[in-house]
């Protein structure tokens, strides 16, 4: 990249801010936009960018005012009305996507790209981790902050080998060009972008095609994804009990779970999950699937599938004890909803569980409202808190009362955010769990608090 200056159009994003990362590592002057301050962004202006929170041109420091030496990287989350980004449009500046420019890193690498409606964050963040601890290792540009290295961004001075969550949103993974490709799932979302389920999962066999000749596709059994790849290309299905990855003698008890891989090449007994929610079987073999076409060993298998901590977000626990457990995660769909509940539930097939959901976009919580009913109606005590509109304006008719009329769990109740610290000191509870991608994250130090106070474990 043959620019002194990095500027990112909603810099505090997930994606957004291990590309910066990325060019602050490579010595590269960065700064960036986004609307509000938070632990991301908070973090990247200690690690030397520079971050304003207002669309306002004249905040911008002289030296990224300038279009020969600036390349401009946007998110489509930030609309197109957006002054800077008018600004860097009318006046000459380069500008790119943040997938695009994704695309443009990866090409030069051997790139292992996770997609899917849900799972990719944790299968890409197992498989880096797996990498990373071997004698292989890797680069990595994840949809989440690994906690066993506090970032979203690993990097590799040795390997040729980069793992990448491939975000389906806006076909934004139409640029990337895998070696290996990973498809946990094609369950329709972002209905408003695609307009129909099946121009939803035309995107992901578009996205079959764009693996790279001799490479391999892993991809979840069942899903409905008709693979367009070269002939060459070497497809082989996963899933937790069934496919040419999978895993059997699975053990779950105690809070622990351990089980046998299987794949096409042998056997890898006793693996002992960092993580031990249900669903992270099937992530997992998914996982070490890729790992193992990279020439991960089995005892590197078995070491890096026992330490892996985890993603903020995805299953984290915040405090495990006799009186509470409390689990933070960020499921959103009405599928990873189901998933996380009856992962909890085999875990702590003894406690009651309550959950806070917040749901995320208007048009999501209209086009799933009853497939969200179901999912919640498997807890035992449901919160259910009002819409995040995320980058949407609001939608005549569609609030959260839309499914909270569709929950049949014995317990519910519709609550707003200020509510809700009086409502958890009042409510007995055995297992609570937060749900959802929008601000709910900003409520956890505030709710673990409460809990620890509420429960005597402030020790």
């Amino acid at each position: 990249m043959n620019y002194d200056n990095i500027y990112f159009v909603g810099i505090g994003g997930i994606g957004m801010s291990n590309l910066a990362r990325f060019f602050l590592a490579r010595g590269k002057r960065v700064g960036g936009y986004d609307r509000t301050a938070s632990a991301l962004t908070e973090s990247l202006r200690e690690e030397g960018a520079f971050v304003h929170y207002s669309d306002d041109l004249q905040e911008i420091p002289g030296e990224f005012i300038d279009s020969e030496k600036t390349l401009i990287v946007y998110t489509p989350a930030v609309p197109s009305t957006h002054g800077e980004l008018i600004f860097f449009r009318e006046n000459g500046y380069t500008l790119m996507k943040r997938s695009q420019l994704l695309g443009e890193i990866t090409k030069t690498s051997d790139a292992i790209c996770v997609a899917g409606t849900h799972g990719k964050t944790t299968v890409s963040g197992i498989t880096a981790h797996l990498l990373r601890q071997s004698h292989v290792d890797c680069n990595a540009f994840l949809g989440g902050i690994l906690k066993n290295y506090d970032s979203n961004l690993l990097l590799s001075e040795k390997s040729n080998i980069t793992v990448v969550e491939a975000d389906e949103y806006d076909r934004s993974f139409h640029w990337l060009k895998p070696r290996i490709a990973i498809i946990t799932s094609a369950d329709p979302d972002h209905l408003d972008i695609y307009g129909t389920a099946e121009a939803y999962r035309e995107s992901f066999e578009m996205f079959t095609s764009l693996i790279r000749p001799q490479g391999h596709l892993i991809i979840k059994k069942g899903a409905a994804v008709t693979p367009r790849t070269d002939e060459s290309v070497i497809i082989r299905s996963y899933s937790e009990t069934e496919g040419d990855y999978h895993a059997e003698n699975i053990r779950i008890g105690n809070g622990e779970i351990l089980f046998d891989y299987v794949s096409p090449v042998g056997k890898i007994e006793d693996l002992f999950l960092g993580v031990p929610m249900k669903v992270n079987i099937e992530n997992s073999v998914a996982a070490i699937a890729a790992a193992e076409l990279c020439g991960v060993t089995p005892e590197e298998i078995r070491n890096g599938i026992r330490t892996f901590s985890g993603a903020r977000r995805r299953f984290d626990f915040h405090i495990k004890s006799q009186q509470i457990v409390f689990i933070d995660d960020y499921a959103h769909h009405p599928r990873e909803l189901t998933a996380a509940i009856r992962s909890i539930k085999a875990l702590y097939p003894e406690r009651k569980v309550t959950a806070i959901f917040q749901p995320h976009l208007y048009s999501r919580t209209r086009d799933f409202a009853d497939q969200f009913g179901e999912s919640l109606s498997l807890l035992d005590d449901v919160i259910l808190l009002d819409i995040y509109p995320a980058r949407e304006e609001p939608i005549e008719g569609v609030t959260s009362q839309l499914i909270y009329d569709r929950i049949t769990s014995p317990q519910k109740i519709l609550c707003t955010k200020s509510e809700l610290p009086d409502l958890l000191r009042s409510k007995p509870m055995e297992l609570l769990v937060t749900f959802g991608a929008g601000d709910i994250d900003r409520l956890l130090p505030e709710i673990e608090k409460l809990l620890r106070e509420k429960y005597l474990l402030n020790v």
